[in-house]
């Protein structure tokens, strides 16, 4: 977002979760030039709002008004000496970050708010026309106006309370992260060639996609059905194989799909790297970009298939797993 004088605004971005470098790969969907800078934190220029209200591992952005040491005392510093654009009324709201600054908050507000009186604000805390954010973390502080947060309604759509559940279902903040991550967002075709109980359908449906799901299983069909039919309007479903799926070339805009784990596959014909290879080919002829998830690297064969393994990411879910996530381009 450029200024009247043509340059572009500096965020900064409160980060959720422990893996920045993941966090900041899907705040890339919603914003520009991205930099991780601290535990937590990372700068960007340009953010798309409404985009970044539907990130699920982005808390929130705000224009920068400064940055300085995490030490409260340069924290009102800056303050004092920024130029401030606004008036009216104000809270600050400090953070310790993962509680890597060894920050009094409490304090911190005081002293932030103290100087924006001084400068002819009003504190309110119930509902202040502006909200300066304070977020302090390792050796670094950024202080900036709130501009965006992301809607943390993941605790209404938990698998378990779906009308039809199965163990191992993927929880909705990862399922959100991985259709971002292919461009899901208002008028884009996100397909999942093995969509099981319809996470990843949901997620993308609920940010304006339109969600197409392919399952080997009549059941998963059914319930999956039953799973969208609870939080959708428009969804497609049917029964297929994610080797030959019914579709055109270029058919959709991106693919995610969470491959069997272990020696989980359904469908009979088919060994495990048979299914996977097949189903990333597949993904190359109908989309330009995918996202894939499964419990081991699948980069050999997603190359053997005419990707580029643009990112990958190792994240843990328990002792006994951990998410390998790989982001292909064609």
């Amino acid at each position: 977002m450029p200024t009247a004088d043509g340059r572009r605004r500096v965020y900064g971005l409160e980060l959720a979760g422990e893996d920045d470098a993941f966090a900041a790969r899907e705040a890339a969907c919603a914003a520009t030039a991205v930099d991780v800078i601290a535990p937590g934190l990372a700068t960007a220029r340009g953010v798309d709002e409404d985009r970044l209200r539907t990130l699920a591992y982005t808390h929130r952005a705000s224009r920068l008004l400064g940055r300085c040491v995490a030490d409260i005392d340069a924290a009102r510093a800056a303050v004092e000496a920024a130029t401030i654009d606004r008036s009216g009324t104000v809270a600050v709201r400090a953070r310790d970050v993962r509680g890597t600054a060894g920050i009094d908050t409490r304090r911190a507000e005081r002293e932030l708010g103290t100087a924006l009186v001084d400068r002819g604000f009003v504190v309110d805390l119930d509902a202040p026309d502006h909200e300066l954010r304070a977020c302090f973390a390792g050796d670094t502080c950024l202080l900036g106006w709130l501009v965006a947060e992301s809607v943390r309604d993941y605790g209404n759509r938990k698998p378990t309370d779906r009308p039809f559940f199965q163990p191992g279902s993927m929880a909705p903040l990862d399922a959100r992260a991985f259709v971002n991550l292919v461009g899901a967002e208002p008028g884009a075709t996100v397909l999942d060639p093995m969509c099981g109980t319809g996470g990843t359908l949901i997620e993308a449906g609920l940010v304006g996609s339109r969600p197409i799901g392919i399952d080997a299983q009549r059941k998963m069909v059914y319930g999956a059905s039953e799973n969208c039919r609870a939080y959708l309007d428009d969804y497609h479903l049917c029964r297929g194989d994610a080797t030959a799926l019914p579709l055109v070339d270029d058919a959709v805009d991106g693919v995610v799909f969470d491959a069997p784990y272990g020696r989980q596959s359904k469908i009979a014909r088919h060994s495990l790297a048979d299914l996977v290879s097949g189903a990333l080919a597949e993904a190359a002829r109908v989309a330009p970009r995918a996202v894939v998830v499964a419990d081991r690297s699948w980069r050999e064969a997603a190359e053997d298939a005419g990707w580029t393994v643009e990112a990958s990411f190792e994240r843990p879910v328990h002792r006994s797993l951990t998410r390998h996530v790989h982001l292909l381009e064609r």
